[in-house]
């Protein structure tokens, strides 16, 4: 997702390695290669000269502090980590701000409106809206008002069954006057929640305008949220324009932006329409439904990972204390292939694994170069664990040639693929029981139920590259001389007095080591 527009920024950070000052001849260069990303990304033109604009007056305007005190504790930023705050704020200024609510009524069932063109997953969205609404206590209901695209009611209806929700269709029927006596019934059947899924055009007509205005209006719908497909570049920011001019909608549901490494419709649609995007379509799965949140994209596309995103879809699928149960369990090794398995089942449930690694701060928001994750992978582990005996998932040592024949005949793999399995298994193992044995470095490692920690520690960083803790050694962008020790991004939150103890605390394990040996 969003890889053009990472590369963009990533070439940006190569760039300024080894520079101490954020000069104009530096900054035209490096908005050079931001501008040629965004472009190719398909956003929009004057939304991307817009905000190249911004971020270079607020470089060249703003005064760098590159050394500040905190705590009684020293803090060093390079003019990278400067610029790259600088591009967050705008980036999450151009998408943002925040706002994924909903409108509900105070009294009766409240209507929600999904309007947009032919192809753009407008009925899978609806069924996702809907199991998003009913996870906040809601009762929803579903109106297939859609009787122009061949199967498109009977596509609701398997959503609906796979829901378990009713969904709301009158055959031969106007569309107005099946949504208008679908809250009728919404009432009698206690329903607080009513999604309209209506029909769409391969491109903008008078009709199919004029249909959606009555129905929004019979209905008096309470939310109109405009379906728009990623995946067609800059038509997608054209068509919710010319949505928005004859049908005022609420906000913007942008879906199959996990298909398309461009993506550039997210960070044009805000500026061009005034309406705020409120939720992503993410994969096939009817919870894939996100929160837009601008910061959390913004942080991605920067290299940073999401990890509140992360949390979001981790704390869907697991619970908490069994979570704090499980990892201190694989800290002290105490932990075997039906662990293994039960971890597996949680990464299928969060949804693509190349997504969930893009959301992780460690890998700098995307895979390294050459690597490619496939979901698959984890259908083939789960086959030969479920193959293998309960014995074997307790105790994998005893896995001999004969076993391994069996497990992987079971299984329909072969026995490279199982040995290789073995093998990981037990090097994970192997290094996490190293970690929990490490003296203090358990409280260091972000818990399942303390990541909350994480975030705070990249809040930090990116608070004091902006210098908003207050210090000396103040510089201005494009002049002054030393402009202190470059840091990477990621490593921004660390004092002197900590790279000293963790310096002290190798030489001591080092000695350690020695006296063992010679025993």
């Amino acid at each position: 997702m969003l890889e053009t527009i990472a590369k963009g920024f990533q070439s940006v950070k190569n760039r300024m390695q080894g520079k101490t000052e954020l000069t104009d001849d530096h900054l035209k260069d490096v908005l050079s290669d931001v501008r040629r990303s965004l472009l190719e990304a398909d956003v929009e033109f004057h939304v991307t000269k817009t905000f190249l604009s911004r971020v270079r007056e607020k470089a060249l305007g703003e005064i760098v502090q590159v050394k500040m005190r905190k705590d009684g504790a020293v803090y060093r930023a390079s003019p990278y980590e400067h610029f790259v705050k600088i591009c967050q704020d705008e980036l999450v200024a151009l998408m943002g701000p925040f706002d994924a609510g909903l409108k509900f009524a105070a009294h009766g069932p409240t209507v929600i409106l999904m309007a947009g063109l032919q192809g753009s997953g407008k009925t899978t969205t609806a069924g996702k809206l809907a199991r998003y609404v009913e996870k906040m206590g809601k009762q929803p209901m579903l109106v297939a008002a859609d009787i122009y695209r061949p199967a498109a009611v009977d596509q609701l209806k398997v959503i609906g069954q796979q829901l378990g929700m009713p969904v709301f269709h009158e055959a031969g029927k106007d569309p107005r006057d099946i949504c208008g006596n679908a809250l009728v019934f919404a009432r009698s059947e206690k329903r607080d929640v009513v999604i309209l899924d209506t029909a769409g055009r391969l491109a903008i007509d008078e009709a199919m305008m004029q249909e959606v205005k009555d129905i929004a209006d019979r209905t008096r719908a309470h939310n109109i949220l405009f379906v728009c497909d990623a995946m067609i570049g800059q038509d997608a920011v054209a068509t919710a324009k010319a949505f928005n001019e004859k049908l005022a909608f609420d906000g913007v549901i942008l879906t199959k932006l996990d298909g398309d490494a461009r993506g550039g419709a997210a960070l044009s649609i805000r500026e061009v329409t005034g309406k705020p995007i409120k939720f992503l379509g993410m994969g096939e799965s009817l919870d894939k439904l996100e929160e837009f949140r601008p910061e959390g994209l913004a942080s991605r596309i920067l290299g940073f990972g999401d990890i509140v995103g992360l949390m979001k879809d981790f704390e869907e699928v697991v619970d908490e204390k069994k979570a704090e149960e499980d990892a201190k369990k694989m800290l002290r090794g105490h932990f075997d292939l039906n662990d293994f398995l039960e971890q597996v089942k949680i990464l299928k449930q969060m949804g693509s694994i190349k997504d969930i690694f893009e959301k992780m701060p460690f890998f700098g928001g995307q895979l390294p170069e050459g690597v490619n994750i496939d979901d698959k992978e984890l259908v083939k582990v789960e086959a030969m664990i479920k193959s293998m005996t309960i014995e074997e998932r307790r105790n994998p040592d005893i896995i001999d040639t004969k076993r391994v024949r069996r497990i992987t005949r079971g299984a329909g793999r072969t026995e490279a693929e199982l040995r290789g399995l073995l093998k990981r298994f037990e090097e994970m193992k192997r290094v996490m029981k190293q970690i929990g044995e490490a003296e203090g470095l358990v409280e260091k490692i972000p818990g399942l139920g303390k990541l909350a920690r994480l975030k705070r520690l990249r809040q930090m960083q990116m608070a004091e590259a902006a210098g908003d803790a207050g210090g000396n050694g103040e510089m201005a962008a494009g002049g002054g001389n030393g402009a202190g020790a470059l840091a990477a991004p990621k490593k921004a939150w660390q004092t002197r007095a900590d790279l000293k103890a963790r310096k002290n605390k190798r030489k001591q394990q080092k000695k350690s080591r020695k006296k063992s040996r010679k025993r």
